[in-house]
């Protein structure tokens, strides 16, 4: 059985998350210690204490790193296998390229966390928006935001899943496109709780920024497909890594096509790992004959373990 990893991207966290695993799990435990140590933070204590600063950025790109990756060492002690690809969605595509040995544990941390502080330094609070748009063609969403534009920037964002784009960009730019989109018919449009209008070019200057701090880190040769957001295909090199990941930042997220590219290479199982189950539901709607699973607590981890008892030599 050809299986892919998926890892949750920001926006996924709650408080209280990995408690339990954090408890009972030394290969856990030793990870959030690990990420602390690096960052000078109790990362531990945010994760089960104070919500307001499990919310910034700053805190919970790391923190929802460290949590993915420790889970999916625990998923492949338990089982005995690895991923034949992964993907990641935004933040999670770092974690994709920790699991393919491209980028160090260590590394992939500090870098999250000025991820994090850049993406949240670079459109002050209140000036940007991000509403998630259902039931709406690409086409359609994608003809409001350029007519929109003409009164304020706002761009498509994410491409989730069939019927759910998110669109970002200046506040005023994304009313003005909740306005057309609502004349063009479409009936549920949701504003997000998000600190910034992330991955639409007023992101620019963070990318720039960003892109410095990449070219710092030494990227190894990826011993596993990454499929990135910003192509919805697989990053083709080593050499393309720094500029992947600088565009990723002000780039939409095609989500939808990289899960697409994940089933066209052969995928019949996609493990979700990470809070929640956000991803799991995304690839129903992607292909509702897709099997997936998702890994955030010792429940899921049964679960998961019993499956493959259940059909012994699926791997």
């Amino acid at each position: 059985m050809k299986i892919g990893f998926v890892f949750s991207g920001q926006g996924a966290q709650y408080l209280g998350m990995g408690k339990e695993f954090y408890e009972n799990s030394d290969t856990f435990k030793n990870r959030i210690d690990q990420a602390s140590d690096i960052l000078g933070v109790d990362l531990a204590h945010i994760m089960f204490e104070e919500e307001e600063k499990l919310n910034l950025t700053e805190y919970t790109q790391p923190i929802i790193l460290a949590i993915s990756v420790a889970i999916s060492e625990m998923v492949k002690s338990k089982l005995a296998f690895k991923p034949s690809v992964c993907a990641g969605l935004s933040l999670g595509e770092y974690t994709a390229l920790v699991e393919s040995g491209s980028l160090s544990f260590e590394k992939a941390v500090a870098l999250v966390n000025k991820r994090g502080k850049l993406m949240q330094e670079a459109v002050p609070a209140g000036v940007g928006a991000m509403t998630a748009v259902m039931g709406a063609e690409r086409d359609v969403v994608e003809k409001a935001c350029l007519e929109a534009s003409k009164v304020s920037g706002v761009y498509p964002a994410n491409y989730n899943m069939p019927g759910q784009i998110v669109i970002g960009g200046f506040k005023e730019g994304v009313e003005e496109a909740t306005k057309l989109l609502k004349e063009a018919g479409v009936k549920r449009l949701i504003p997000l709780k998000v600190s910034g209008p992330f991955h639409t070019p007023l992101l620019e200057e963070a990318s720039i920024k960003l892109n410095l701090l990449l070219k710092e880190v030494s990227f190894e040769e990826m011993s596993i497909p990454v499929i990135t957001n910003v192509t919805g295909k697989e990053i083709s090199s080593q050499a393309d890594i720094i500029d992947t990941l600088t565009k990723q930042v002000m780039s939409p997220v095609y989500f939808e096509d990289c899960i697409k590219t994940m089933i066209d290479s052969g995928v019949e199982l996609i493990i979700e790992i990470g809070p929640g189950k956000t991803l799991s539901s995304f690839i129903k709607k992607i292909d509702k004959t897709m099997t997936t699973k998702h890994v955030e607590d010792t429940k899921t981890m049964e679960k998961l373990i019993a499956f493959f008892q259940k059909d012994e030599g699926g791997l």
